[in-house]
C-alpha cells in the first residue's frame, strides 16, 4: 500500500521524518495508554487529543494509565531517559499502533501536537506509518503582543491564540505592557484603557501553563512610559517634557522616567510589588528600549558628569537588582546598549539581553557575536512585521525572522521572541500577523527542515482549515502586495503612509506612479474573487473573512488616495477633485463602521478611540 506522508503538510515541520511502509486505521474504540511516573502529568494532553478525536473524527478513545498493554492504539511514554532532551519526542505510527515517547510532559504535548496535524489529513481516518525524532533549535521560542497601542484582546481571543500558538510549539507569550494592566495602586493610567485586570493575569497564566505556554510578565519600565508621565501625580518623574531628538526626526515628552529622579526608583518598585505575583514565570521582561531623551532634561547634569550610555547602564542595573531582589530574572530589550558595545561586558550575566530589528537586513549577526563573546545570554527578537502596513510586509518579515533564527543559532541564543507591534493604533486586524506568526514558529523550532515551508499550505491547513486551499495563498499574497506599490518605506508601507498623511503630504511625497497602484488594483479584485472562494473550517472564520476584506478594502482605499494625491499634484480640475473626494468620503464611511466592528470583535473598547483617531487627516481630507 502506498504511504502518503509525501502529502503531509506539518507546522513546524519535524526535524526527521522517515515513511514506513503501511497505514494505521483509527479504530471507533480504543485505548489512549499513559506510561508514566505520574501519570497525571500528561492528563491534560492525553485528554485534549481524546476530545479531538471524538469532535473531529466521531472516534471514543478511553485514557488509562498503566503498564504495557498490547492492545492499546496510542501510547504516551515518560521516559526520563529518552533520548531527545528537553521537549523532543519520537513519534513512531505502526500498523499495530501509535507510539510517543519523550524525556518530559512537553515533548509528549508536543508530539500529540504533530499527530493532531498528521490526523487532520488523514485519508478515511487512516494515518500512513512513519517515524518522526523531532526536537527545538531554541529552548525557549515566544510570541510578544503588544497591548498597548492601542488593543488590549478579549480573554476569548488571548485564549484562542494560546492554543494556536502552543500547537505550532510556541512555549513563551509576553504582553507588551506601557498603562495597560489594571494596577489598583494605580487607576488614573489605565482608566480609559479596557486594561488586563489581575484575575484575568491569574486566568490566562494557568490556561498557558496547561499548555506548556510560559506567560512572562512585561512591563516597560523606562521608556514608553508617556501615558503615565504626562499624568500630574507622575509629572515630575519625566526626563522631559519638551521636544528632543530620535533617530528618526523630533519626538516629544514626556517618554522616559529620569534616572535623576530618586522617585522613578519607587515608582516601579511599586509596579513590581502589584504585578508580580499573578504570574508563576520567574521572568521579568523590563523593556527599557529607545530611550533617546536621556541627557536632554533633567538627567543632563549627571549625564554630562558620567556620559548618557553609563547614566543609562546604571539606572539598567539599578533596575535588574530590584528584579533580581524579587527572585526574577530581567529581560531587557538591547538597542541602546548595541549602540555602546563597550558597554556589554559590564552587563549581568544572569540577565536576557533581547535583541531586536525588524528589517531583513538587520545585523543580528553582529550583535549576537558581540553578546557571545561576553558570554551575556540573549534572545533574538525578528518580528512579524505587520505594524504600520495594513496588509503585512512579508517578504521582509520572512528575512528578518530566518536572519534571526540563523545567527541565533550560529552565536547560542537562549531563546527566539517573534514580536507583534501594534504603532500609529494598531490598523491591521489578527489575520495579518498569522504568517508571521507561522514562518517564526516553524524557523525557531527547526531552521534546517522549515527554511523551504510552504507557508501559504501550511496556514491553509494549521491556521483557517481551509477545504479550498485559498486562505493562505491570500493572506502572503496580501503580505506581499508592498512590493508592487513601487514606494518602500522603513518599518511600514506606503500603504499606511496613505491613510495616516493628508493628501496635500501624500500629493508632495517622491515616487508615487499611478501604474503601481493600479497594478495594486488588480491584484486585490484577483484576491478578492479567492476570498470568495475559501472554504473556511475554523471556529472564526466567518470572522476572518471580514477581516480580510475590510483590509482589501482599506488597501484599495489607500491606493485610490495615492490617485486623488495625483491628481491634486497635476492640478486636476477642482469638480474632477471634489467629485472624488465624496466617492471617497461615502467609501471611508463603510470602512470605518467596518473597522470599528472588527475591532469589538476581538479586542475590547478602550483604545479604539485614539486608534480611530489616527485616521484623522484622512477624514479632514474629506470634511467628515
Amino acid at each position: 500500500m502506498a504511504n502518503s506522508t509525501v502529502h503531509l503538510t506539518l507546522l513546524p515541520q519535524p526535524r526527521t521524518l522517515h515513511p514506513l511502509a503501511g497505514e494505521f486505521p483509527l479504530p471507533r474504540a480504543a485505548l489512549i495508554q499513559i506510561i508514566a511516573r505520574q501519570p497525571q502529568a500528561l492528563l491534560f494532553s492525553a485528554t485534549q487529543f481524546q476530545q479531538y478525536l471524538k469532535k473531529e473524527h466521531g472516534l471514543h478513545w478511553e485514557i488509562a494509565a498503566s503498564g504495557f498493554e498490547p492492545g492499546a492504539a496510542l501510547r504516551l511514554v515518560l521516559d526520563p531517559g529518552a533520548t531527545g532532551g528537553p521537549q523532543g519526542y519520537r513519534l513512531a505510527i505502526l500498523p499495530e499502533g501509535i507510539t510517543i515517547t519523550a524525556s518530559d510532559a512537553a515533548g509528549i504535548f508536543y508530539g500529540l501536537a504533530t499527530l493532531r496535524q498528521i490526523a487532520s489529513q488523514a485519508r478515511r481516518a487512516n494515518l500512513p506509518c512513519l517515524e518522526i525524532v523531532d526536537a527545538p533549535d531554541f529552548p525557549a521560542r515566544g510570541v510578544m503582543l503588544d497591548i498597548s497601542r492601542d488593543k488590549v484582546y478579549t480573554m476569548e481571543t488571548l485564549y484562542a491564540l494560546v492554543d494556536r500558538l502552543a500547537g505550532w510549539k510556541i512555549n513563551q507569550l509576553q504582553l507588551y505592557t506601557e498603562h495597560t494592566f489594571a494596577y489598583r495602586n494605580h487607576p488614573l493610567p489605565w482608566q480609559n484603557a479596557s486594561p488586563m485586570t489581575g484575575e484575568e493575569i491569574l486566568l490566562l497564566d494557568a490556561y498557558c501553563r496547561q499548555r506548556f505556554v510560559e506567560l512572562v510578565p512585561n512591563q516597560n519600565s523606562f521608556g514608553h512610559l508617556e501615558h503615565w508621565l504626562s499624568l500630574e501625580p507622575y509629572q515630575h518623574l519625566a526626563e522631559i517634557h519638551g521636544e528632543f531628538d530620535v533617530p528618526w526626526g523630533k519626538a516629544h515628552g514626556p517618554f522616559s522616567l529620569s534616572p535623576a529622579e530618586p522617585g522613578s526608583l519607587e515608582l516601579i518598585r511599586s509596579l513590581y510589588d502589584e504585578l508580580l505575583p499573578h504570574f508563576t514565570s520567574r521572568i521579568l521582561n523590563i523593556g527599557a528600549d529607545e530611550t533617546f531623551d536621556i541627557g536632554m532634561g533633567k538627567s543632563k547634569a549627571l549625564c554630562d558628569e558620567k556620559s548618557i550610555p553609563q547614566v543609562y547602564l546604571d539606572f539598567l542595573l539599578e533596575l535588574y537588582r530590584e528584579v533580581k531582589r524579587r527572585g526574577f530574572t530581567m529581560m531587557y530589550w538591547g538597542d541602546i546598549i548595541c549602540r555602546h558595545p563597550e558597554l556589554i561586558p559590564q552587563l549581568p550575566q544572569d540577565a536576557i539581553g533581547l535583541l531586536w530589528g525588524y528589517e531583513a537586513s538587520h545585523p543580528f549577526d553582529a550583535e549576537g557575536a558581540a553578546f557571545a563573546a561576553a558570554r551575556v545570554p540573549f534572545y533574538m527578537c525578528p518580528g512579524t512585521s505587520s505594524w504600520n502596513t495594513i496588509a503585512g510586509r512579508l517578504e521582509n518579515a520572512l528575512g528578518n525572522l530566518r536572519s534571526a533564527a540563523e545567527n541565533g543559532i550560529q552565536y547560542g541564543a537562549a531563546g527566539y521572541l517573534n514580536t507583534d507591534w501594534g504603532d500609529s493604533g494598531h490598523w491591521q486586524v489578527p489575520p495579518i500577523s498569522y504568517p508571521g506568526f507561522a514562518a517564526g514558529a516553524a524557523y525557531a523550532w527547526c531552521l534546517k527542515s522549515n527554511r523551504n515551508l510552504n507557508l501559504a499550505e501550511a496556514l491553509n491547513r494549521h491556521a483557517f482549515a481551509d477545504l479550498a486551499h485559498e486562505m493562505g495563498g491570500i493572506l502572503v499574497g496580501l503580505g506581499n502586495l508592498y512590493q508592487k506599490a513601487g514606494v518602500d518605506y522603513p518599518n511600514s508601507t506606503v500603504f499606511h503612509h496613505l491613510l495616516a498623511r493628508p493628501l496635500a503630504e501624500i500629493a508632495a511625497a517622491e515616487g508615487l506612479q499611478a501604474d503601481s497602484f493600479d497594478e495594486v488594483l488588480i491584484t486585490l479584485d484577483a484576491l478578492e474573487q479567492h476570498l470568495a472562494q475559501a472554504r473556511m473550517a475554523c471556529p472564526d472564520a466567518e470572522l476572518i473573512e471580514r477581516e480580510v476584506k475590510n483590509t482589501i478594502r482599506l488597501v484599495r482605499h489607500a491606493c485610490k488616495r495615492a490617485l486623488l494625491a495625483l491628481m491634486v499634484k497635476e492640478n486636476a480640475p477642482e469638480s474632477e477633485q471634489a467629485r472624488a473626494k465624496s466617492v471617497l468620503g461615502t467609501e471611508w464611511k463603510q470602512i470605518s463602521r467596518e473597522y470599528r466592528d472588527l475591532w469589538l470583535a476581538r479586542a475590547r473598547e478602550g483604545g479604539l478611540a485614539d486608534s480611530m483617531g489616527k485616521f484623522k487627516a484622512l477624514e479632514q481630507d474629506y470634511d467628515l
